[in-house]
């Protein structure tokens, strides 16, 4: 795995910087253990991005936006984030993860554990926020796939069977294996 040409795993690699270029949205939301207002003011704190001069509560705001949480928190910004909704903690991590300004967005299934009015809250901010960042997204959701994707890798059972661009995979896979799951064969 390569981030910015450097090998992830390699033993010199300073594993806080790799993780700082991304942000991640994993499959349950976990909220830290402090209001809505800290949970995204966290990353900002701890990497320094937010010093002397810097409107903190301007940049709470702008990623609680982005995340399109801000207009349903704005008035309970100092309350427990684990008073949210899952829905809600789920937006709320994706703007704790942008919060530290990443190159890419990791979401590792994240819309499996949402109702479908949150899920598709999550797909639209991705969809929103795919030209500003790149985002690789893990999903066993074909339907979810097809509306995300530009690039589609397939693996299976840990082998990568094929991968191309989502129009080209989905409308002609050139694999049997592929073409089969498509199909719902397995």
């Amino acid at each position: 795995m390569l981030i910015d040409g450097e090998d992830i795993y390699a033993p010199a690699v300073d594993v806080t910087e790799i993780r700082k270029k991304t942000g991640l949205l994993a499959q349950r939301p976990y909220p830290l253990p402090m209001s809505i207002y800290d949970n995204v003011a966290y990353g900002l704190r701890i990497h320094g991005l937010c010093g002397r001069g810097c409107d903190l509560d301007a940049k709470v705001r702008h990623y609680l936006e982005t995340a399109g949480l801000w207009e349903e928190v704005k008035d309970r910004l100092h309350a427990p984030a684990s008073g949210l909704s899952i829905g809600q903690q789920q937006r709320l991590c994706l703007a704790r993860g942008l919060a530290i300004e990443p190159e890419i967005i990791l979401g590792d299934e994240p819309t499996s554990a949402l109702d479908p009015i949150s899920a598709q809250h999550i797909e639209k901010r991705l969809i929103d926020l795919k030209g500003q960042y790149t985002v690789v997204m893990v999903t066993h959701i074909l339907r979810q796939a097809r509306r995300l994707a530009d690039y589609v890798i397939f693996m299976y059972l840990g082998e990568v069977v094929e991968h191309g661009p989502a129009q080209e995979v989905f409308a002609n896979p050139r694999q049997e294996r592929t073409r089969a799951y498509l199909e719902g064969q397995f």
